[in-house]
């Protein structure tokens, strides 16, 4: 199993090579050079299967040789061992036939768990086994950089960076990722949005005398195992639901368009999924995008579902690369475009894509009237990001095929946002009880790629 870049001017790269690297050399992200198909019989077999075995069958195809089945499923039970749910990703109906995939009962209540508590694990053996030492950096909007840090602290061979936007994440996000006190991980509020933690991130890794010189990696979803370990869910979901008997349709609140792109290989490999629906928040650039071709960043604005406060969806890239038949040079005339002001997508390409995605938009007003409707009707407490992809999802069913709405976050992690629309404010897990209690560690930086470089530098050397 090779990887590719997007940008078709790096090399191509093994499963552990594509993972260790993260970016590719020439600004691109990394693909498969094909994506396996399972045969409609191998679906068949995964019902009733463990979330584990489920994985294993799923991502197994696209390591290569880089790990042996037992190394593999050993991996596997280490990464969901600490889930809060015996199912891992339980399904809820909501109403005649629209779903809520639970997807934060991992460690940090987010769906990013999935994928950061198995790369953690990847990590940890391909290290072991070579034993090199490597530097991670992450930019996120949230969710991401707790996820990161509760599956990377105390690991000997990483020292973990991660770079959020000061004052634009909730006091639930933030605690998590500054309460630790393992010496390996490092909390940095950088002054300015997520786009701009993740400018600083790419920047980093196109600095290649940095880069070589702290031995970079990367756990945003630019790592293609970030992306993979998130197709799991969409096969253990559709299956529960009948497939590959039946189709069904999934509606995911996005932001940076990994979790959503999982989904699109997830079909790839042969899962009937009928419709992938991305649903934004007033950051729509992605439903500007779909609807009209046009892919303009025109200011991010605070919300109260800030994970999806994103104008530059790296993984959009990973989409745009089929979309024109995998040219890299096309894709890396686009990625240009962007860094001049945006770019508009060919009627070609915009036509593929409208084959595979849908979109919709939730404002502020409708996310809080979703939170407080479902509450009423259905009893379910949802984060605002999730009532985001509800009420997009509610604009597209179809009486003949289910639908799963991915429920991204638990609605503790977001509080006051909850407790103004529903009027109840959610507890944390026991096991997070005392949060608020814990010292917090955190350094401030500006918004400057070479005073983050240096204290990166400086925290190394210690």
């Amino acid at each position: 199993m090779k990887y590719v870049s997007t940008r078709g001017q790096a090399p191509e790269l093994s499963f552990e090579e594509a993972m260790l690297t993260g970016l590719a050399r020439d600004g691109g992200l990394y693909v498969p050079a094909e994506v396996p198909v399972m045969a409609a019989e191998d679906i068949v077999a995964l019902a009733g299967q463990s979330y584990e075995e489920v994985a294993f069958r799923v991502m197994r195809p696209f390591l290569g040789d880089t790990f042996t089945d037992d190394e593999f499923r050993d991996i596997i039970a280490r990464a969901y061992s600490g889930f809060g749910h015996a199912a891992r990703a339980p399904l809820v109906q909501l109403d005649q036939g629209h779903f809520l995939l639970e997807l934060f009962h991992g460690p940090t209540l987010a769906f990013k768990d999935f994928a950061m508590q198995l790369i953690g694990q990847l990590f940890e053996a391909a290290l072991k086994r070579s034993g090199q030492r490597v530097t991670i950096v992450g930019a996120t909007s949230g969710d991401t950089g707790s996820a990161a840090i509760e599956a990377f602290k105390g690991l000997d061979a990483v020292d973990v960076f991660i770079l959020f936007p000061h004052g634009r994440v909730s006091e639930v996000q933030r605690r998590q990722m500054t309460t630790p006190s393992e010496s390996n991980v490092h909390a940095l509020a950088i002054d300015g949005h997520f786009d701009d933690a993740q400018a600083r991130v790419k920047d980093m890794f196109n600095d290649f005398e940095f880069r070589d010189g702290v031995r970079l990696a990367g756990v945003n979803s630019i790592n293609w195992a970030r992306v993979l370990a998130q197709v799991v869910y969409y096969f253990t979901s559709a299956v529960a639901l009948g497939a590959p008997h039946r189709k069904v349709s999934f509606t995911v609140p996005t932001g940076n368009f990994g979790d959503i792109f999982a989904g699109y290989i997830a079909k790839r490999m042969g899962l009937p999924i009928d419709r992938l629906v991305v649903a934004t928040n007033q950051n729509d650039i992605l439903h500007r995008c779909l609807s009209a071709g046009d892919y303009t960043p025109d200011g991010v604005i605070p919300s109260i579902s800030p994970s999806m406060d994103i104008q530059v969806s790296s993984n959009f890239e990973r989409a745009l690369f089929d979309a024109y038949g995998r040219e890299g040079g096309a894709v890396a005339q686009l990625m240009d475009e962007l860094k001049s002001g945006g770019f508009h997508v060919s009627q070609g390409a915009l036509e593929t894509l409208r084959a595979h995605f849908e979109s919709g938009r939730c404002d502020e007003d409708e996310t809080r009237a979703t939170i407080k409707r479902l509450r009423a009707t259905t009893g379910e407490l949802l984060c605002p990001h999730t009532a985001v992809g509800v009420k997009v999802a509610e604009e597209h069913i179809r009486p003949d095929v289910p639908m799963i709405t991915l429920a991204t976050a638990h609605p503790a992690k977001f509080p006051d946002a909850v407790e103004e629309a529903a009027g109840i404010r959610p507890p944390l897990p026991p096991r997070m009880a005392d949060l608020y209690e814990r010292d917090e560690r955190v350094t401030p930086v500006a918004n400057d790629l070479a005073a983050i470089e240096t204290l990166i530098k400086e925290r190394l050397s210690k």
